[in-house]
């Protein structure tokens, strides 16, 4: 694995160096979350445990568990997608055929096909290569339009159908985002990028759009430009087609649907590890490679110590364009990332280890709905920070970085309200779309009870059950009540009979389904005490500021700090505030997440001479973590520059930030 990924990873850094219908007229509506009913956690317990039953007797055929796929992939799970694709730059759509081979899970039971799609213009359909019956039903929201294909023979179980789709995606495609080149920071080149996460797969192609299925790819992908896509790339495979290419990869490793990515434009390569290069438009990529070079190796190492070792190959990075909505998208074998983790000082390139951790927790081993989504990111925030704790040199940082993560989350079950069902470590997602329900609550609430239980049995002992699960799980998709059983197979062993007692201790009804926050633990606070302690000397208005006041400290060091200072019961004076910027350089920093704090104090403060700096930081950035909150903030202070900073930037903004933003701003219905 390790010299094969040595040799891909410079073949393509090699490649990159070199020159290179119809859809509804209805718009996308959204689930309204002030609409959404909370089941009882005794109700939603209940379902998941019937769907666990009826799955284990029926002759081994898995339940349909995902409320948010209209596919009946208990009946047929596909198991080979092969992308055949043209990314057409001057219609702004992908275009071509998807094959798409699937397992019959019954003995001629089934005599249909269903798959998610959602706004996707099909021309065709062939069944194991002849003309088929099929018919695109009508839309229900949020899950699109299902997409009903007949074969009116069955299939015995375990044979394998082949169904090929021509089709195009449309300007309603909510995966797909578009740069002009003047949009591009060297003006050379279009450029076009995919987010399918959580359920936006399915308005590239017909599929079944769900964490509880995976596939392996071929992606044959067509462009004037490079391309990414989320497999290992086959350099020797390019085919020259004379203004085109066909760029080739493969993925060995079966995938849920939202890991499938594209991208493709102006992007050059250059190597940060032995077993990675960094991927980006020419104009950054010498900041983002001496961003990132000499810390890939050591995350990779750490991560495998954890674990077990990587299994994907090669782990490569491509740096997005600003109005990418995510801090980072874990594709597999090319993480996609913002651009707001090169900031210059090396601080923010933790996002890195998360997206990486996601190698284990997410990829390889995959909650099986929406509705368990903590398992992925509960996981991977809990070794993002074990891999920080490792390279850094001690649990003090573990703790530090816990530490940021709890008042993130004390602010997002502030803003939704202690007892909303977003709150719950399993969500009911019947009827709602997961963009609506997505939040830090599954990140830190789910990383609290993965830290709970470590804590509980003892970390040697946790250490043991790591790779455990992982190794049990990888490849399949699992539930909240699988993840237990697993958990309490493994300590029921004779060797832990002392821990007996304290493992019957735990709740697991309370903790799958309690709203509001955990239980808070004890944290090491040593890295943060000088943080608060400075905080404690601005609560005075005779306080004089002093560049040195912070200039030893990390950048995490110094948002801790702020975040502290935002909390005080009385707002700082605008004086206080204008002083603080002034003396820590914070208006004029490059690293967005200090920015972004200082401006939610400054507007606290109705410091109005800071509203421009948010307005322009706004259409300078399009992740979600800074846009939405501050777009929330410039909005109580100062409407009416709020709605013209969004009008301004619509176009710059992700449809998926877009959508979230209008919502924010209470502009949604007027957008449609």
């Amino acid at each position: 694995m390790w010299g094969r990924g040595l040799l891909r990873g410079a073949k393509f850094a090699q490649q990159l160096s070199s020159p290179s219908p119809s859809s509804s007229p209805s718009s996308r509506s959204l689930f309204s979350v002030a609409a959404a009913s909370s089941p009882s956690p005794n109700l939603l317990s209940s379902q998941f445990q019937r769907g666990r039953w009826f799955g284990s007797s029926t002759a081994n055929m898995a339940p349909v568990r995902d409320p948010n796929t209209l596919s009946n992939y208990d009946a047929w799970r596909t198991r080979h997608t092969t992308a055949n694709l043209k990314i057409d730059f001057t219609d702004k759509c992908l275009r071509g055929s998807v094959i798409i081979e699937l397992e019959s899970q019954t003995d001629k039971a089934s005599k249909e096909i269903i798959l998610d799609s959602s706004y996707v213009a099909v021309n065709s359909i062939k069944l194991n290569s002849a003309p088929s019956t099929w018919e695109i039903k009508a839309r229900t929201e949020p899950n699109g339009s299902p997409v009903h294909i007949a074969v009116p023979e069955g299939a015995a179980k375990g044979e394998v159908v082949k169904v090929e789709i021509e089709l195009a995606t449309t300007d309603k495609c909510t995966a797909l985002q578009w740069l002009t080149p003047a949009q591009t920071s060297n003006k050379a080149a279009p450029f076009m990028f995919s987010q399918c996460q959580a359920i936006h797969a399915r308005s590239l192609f017909p599929c079944q759009d769900t964490p509880d299925v995976k596939s392996t790819y071929d992606f044959n992908i067509t462009s004037p430009y490079v391309v990414v896509a989320s497999g290992v790339p086959l350099p020797e495979e390019t085919k020259d087609l004379g203004e085109e290419k066909v760029y080739k990869f493969q993925q060995k490793v079966p995938i849920p649907s939202y890991l499938f990515a594209l991208s493709s434009g102006d992007i050059a390569s250059a190597p940060v590890g032995k077993r990675s290069c960094v991927c980006t438009g020419p104009n950054e990529l010498k900041e983002s490679q001496w961003e990132l070079e000499g810390d890939m190796d050591k995350f990779l190492e750490a991560a495998e110590k954890i674990v077990f070792p990587y299994r994907w190959g090669e782990y490569n990075v491509l740096v997005l364009p600003p109005s990418f909505p995510y801090g980072g998208m874990e594709n597999p074998i090319f993480t996609f990332a913002t651009p707001t983790i090169i900031s210059g000082d090396k601080q923010n390139i933790d996002v890195i280890a998360h997206e990486l951790a996601h190698s284990w927790s997410g990829n390889l081993v995959t909650s099986c709905s929406w509705e368990h989504f903590w398992l992925n990111e509960g996981w991977t925030m809990y070794l993002e920070r074990r891999i920080l704790a490792s390279i850094h040199g001690g649990d003090a940082h573990f703790d530090f970085s816990a530490i940021r993560g709890w008042k993130a989350l004390e602010e997002a079950i502030k803003e939704y309200g202690e007892d909303h069902e977003f709150t719950k470590l399993c969500i009911s997602h019947k009827g709602i779309d997961p963009d609506d329900a997505f939040s830090t609550v599954p990140y830190e609430k789910g990383f609290h009870f993965v830290w709970s239980l470590d804590r509980l049995v003892g970390r040697q002992n946790f250490d043991k059950f790591i790779p455990y699960y992982f190794g049990k799980w990888s490849n399949k998709s699992l539930d909240s009540y699988e993840f237990k059983d697993t958990f309490l197979e493994f300590f029921g062993a004779p060797e832990y009979s002392d821990l007996k007692d304290k493992i019957a201790s735990i709740d697991w009804e309370g903790r799958f389904h309690s709203t509001g926050l955990p239980p808070k633990p004890e944290f090491d606070t040593s890295l943060a005490d000088v943080c608060y302690e400075l905080a404690e000397k601005w609560k005075s208005k005779d306080f004089t500021p002093s560049p040195s006041d912070v200039s030893s400290w990390t950048g995490n060091q110094v948002l801790v700090f702020l975040n502290a200072v935002q909390d005080f019961e009385e707002a700082l004076t605008v004086e206080q505030c204008q002083a603080l910027g002034k003396a820590y350089g914070l208006s004029e920093s490059k690293n967005a997440e200090l920015k972004a704090a200082y401006y939610h104090i400054a507007m606290r403060s109705k410091d109005t001479s800071a509203y421009q700096g948010v307005a322009d930081l706004l259409g300078e950035v399009g992740r979600m973590k800074f846009v939405r909150p501050l777009f929330r903030g410039l909005n109580k202070v100062d409407r009416e520059l709020a709605l013209e900073t969004f009008e301004k930037n619509r176009e710059f903004y992700h449809p998926i930030c877009r959508q979230m933003v209008e919502k924010d701003l209470g502009v949604a219905e007027a957008s449609k």
